[in-house]
């Protein structure tokens, strides 16, 4: 058990836990910093959590749903309140209604997370801060206190599973309840170097093209909110001619872009695309949770999409951020 002290103290209304771990801080940080490792250890073991947003950056949101045994469901959600990379953050945790709003009628607690070094490795101290007494009360009578001792009984076991989520890994995709898909990969480079691979037409046409043998001769770029993109592809010769474009709803640079994505010519609903962007060891983990239209996630992930992602991110690491 990784947990060394739990300690209440309802002067300062305060419940503070520290655990201690064999790994370096690095190590321990990525684990919080990954939504892919932080859903194995969030919630308790009867009750795994799943994350659809995970923006560990100052006014960044994270929003998960924990579900039962017996089906039954709990959402809750982050606000950055701030953050130090591989030191500390601060967030304010509270939980969503069934629609998936913040629920008001609910408590919600701060939090700070703070990680150092030891001698055998390194610390976390998670430091609960609670409105009142009452407040407490009803939390730890919830269960807090035993539901993230179990939740963090798991961490030894996600850290010890460094190649999972390494470096050097093709991208991955993980289905999320009917609609959704998360597609993710470490990239080889800095956050604002990918950020500006990904938004920048002339980087863009050198290695978004997917398999060999494409090119790209549109690429208008959307950079504001409200702002529309084109991108078509064509084979070497100019055939078969495609392209996809949408609208930019979210961005905040160099971590987050929210957008919609259609197929030109196409007169269907679009997929709503998240793209996130976190910085950890080797690089930066890019974050694509895509939203498909009813009953479209399977044919179109079933084109090969992501082994064309693949190619493209291969493509970006040997081609555009080497030479960077």
């Amino acid at each position: 058990m990784p947990v060394i002290d739990v300690t209440k103290d309802p002067r300062t209304l305060t419940m503070t836990i520290v655990a201690e771990f064999p790994v370096p801080v690095r190590r321990l940080w990525d684990a919080y910093a990954d939504p892919r490792q932080l859903e194995r250890f969030w919630g308790p073991v009867d009750w795994p959590a799943t994350f659809t947003r995970h923006d560990l950056y100052p006014g960044g949101e994270s929003h998960y749903l924990m579900t039962g045994p017996d089906g039954q469901q709990a959402g809750g959600y982050f606000e950055y309140l701030a953050v130090d990379p591989g030191r500390s953050f601060e967030v304010l945790d509270g939980f969503r209604a069934e629609d998936g709003s913040k629920d008001r009628q609910m408590p919600t607690m701060r939090m700070v997370f703070t990680f150092e070094e030891t001698d055998a490795g390194s610390r976390v101290t998670t430091t609960t801060h609670f409105d009142s007494s009452e407040q407490l009360e009803q939390l730890l009578g919830m269960g807090m206190e035993e539901g993230t001792l179990s939740a963090m009984g798991q961490m030894d076991a996600v850290l010890a599973d460094r190649q999972s989520f390494a470096a050097g890994q093709p991208v991955r995709t993980q289905l999320i309840g009917e609609d959704r898909a998360r597609l993710s990969r470490i990239v080889h480079g800095t956050k604002d170097q990918v950020w500006r691979a990904h938004h920048d037409p002339e980087l863009l046409t050198r290695w978004q093209l997917g398999p060999d043998g494409w090119s790209m001769p549109v690429c208008e770029v959307g950079t504001a909110v409200g702002d529309t993109y084109r991108y078509e592809w064509e084979q070497e010769g100019g055939g078969n001619r495609f392209g996809f474009t949408g609208e930019v709803l979210e961005i905040e640079a160099p971590h987050r872009v929210v957008t919609t994505e259609s197929m030109t010519g196409q007169d269907s609903p679009p997929v709503v695309n998240e793209l996130t962007l976190t910085e950890v060891e080797g690089g930066t983990l890019l974050s694509l949770l895509m939203t498909f239209p009813e009953g479209a996630r399977e044919t179109v992930l079933g084109t090969g999409m992501a082994d064309g992602m693949e190619a493209s991110y291969a493509r970006l690491e040997s081609e555009v951020l080497a030479a960077a």
